[in-house]
């Protein structure tokens, strides 16, 4: 069974590990060392100011996410799930985890991905997030794609 909770300080090193070993797998398409080399200490600032959570296994930390919320948007950054746990539900987990603790008040979920990755791309698309804007060569240069899911409508201007 699966279990969501907030990171402790003592998962930091199991969020890192995890986190290189899947953004590892896009190495030949991307440049992605700035999350497979990713130092202690920016988890820990992170964690000051961010939620963190996991999901465990049995015990064992396999996958975590960081999110906060700006003026209603929640971002979400650095989801990843261990290679070895991955097409389990624990990607979706994570994020209806986010979805269920965001801010009161928050009415945007915002997210972005890299491109050429189907997989997540269709994670977001099964949740019910909608493509929201490209980023191309943003950071180290990749092309990103980012998508939005709204609680409520988004406010529009009529016509004219």
């Amino acid at each position: 069974m699966i279990r969501f909770r907030r990171a402790t300080e003592q998962d930091f090193p199991d969020i890192l590990r995890i986190q290189r070993e899947a953004f590892s797998a896009y190495l030949s398409a991307y440049e992605v060392t700035a999350w497979t080399t990713e130092p202690l200490e920016s988890v820990k600032l992170d964690a000051a100011d961010k939620v963190i959570l996991v999901a465990e296994s049995e015990g064992i930390v396999v996958g975590s996410v960081r999110f906060w919320t700006v003026a209603g948007v929640c971002v979400i950054r650095l989801l990843s799930v261990s290679p070895a746990y991955q097409g389990r539900g624990i990607g979706k987990g994570l994020m209806r985890e986010v979805e269920r603790m965001a801010a009161p008040g928050t009415h945007k979920f915002h997210v972005c991905t890299m491109l050429r990755t189907a997989r997540n791309i269709g994670l977001f698309l099964s949740l019910g997030y909608r493509p929201e804007s490209l980023l191309p060569t943003h950071y180290n240069k990749l092309d990103l794609i980012c998508f939005a899911k709204y609680l409520e409508e988004p406010v529009t201007l009529p016509p004219g």
